[in-house]
C-alpha cells in the first residue's frame, strides 16, 4: 500500500503553490513583522516609538500566524487531493479579493495593499478554472 500523498492535477498545484506562499509570508511576518508591513506599503515605526495601546505588531503577528496556518491547510489539502476544500476556497478568496481591493481603493489601506486583493482574486479564478478543467477530464 502506498500512503504517499501526491498532487494529482492542476487544481492541486494551484492550492499547493498558494499554500507555500501563504506559509512563507506567514513565517516572514512571525519573524519580521515590520518587513511584512513595509512590503504592504505601511510606514514603519520603531517599536520603542510606538504609542501605548499601539497593537500593530501584535496584529501583524496574529495575521501572520493565520497566514502560516492557512498555508499548511492548503498544502495538506493539495497533498491529499481534497477537492471539496479547493472548491470552498474559491468563493471565500473572491470575498477576500473584494474586501482588500475596496479598502485599498477607498484609502483605508495603502494602494500597494491592492496586491493582496489581486493575488486572492487571481488565485480564486485560477483554482476555479483548474477545478473546472480537471472535472472535464
Amino acid at each position: 500500500m502506498d500512503f504517499t500523498p501526491k498532487i494529482r492535477d492542476a487544481s492541486g498545484w494551484t492550492m499547493f503553490a498558494f499554500g507555500v506562499l501563504a506559509l512563507l509570508l506567514g513565517l516572514l511576518g512571525l519573524i519580521r513583522p515590520e518587513l511584512l508591513l513595509s512590503l504592504l506599503g505601511f510606514p514603519i515605526l520603531d517599536r520603542a516609538s510606538r504609542a501605548a495601546g499601539d497593537y500593530t505588531i501584535v496584529f501583524m503577528t496574529a495575521s501572520s500566524m493565520a497566514s502560516f496556518n492557512i498555508g499548511v491547510y492548503y498544502i495538506l489539502a493539495a497533498l491529499n487531493d481534497i477537492k471539496k476544500f479547493y472548491l470552498w476556497t474559491v468563493p471565500f478568496r473572491l470575498v477576500t479579493f473584494s474586501v482588500f481591493t475596496i479598502i485599498a481603493l477607498t484609502g483605508v489601506a495603502p494602494m500597494r495593499f491592492i496586491g493582496v486583493g489581486l493575488w486572492e482574486g487571481l488565485g480564486a479564478l485560477v483554482t476555479g478554472l483548474a477545478l473546472y478543467l480537471d472535472g472535464k477530464k
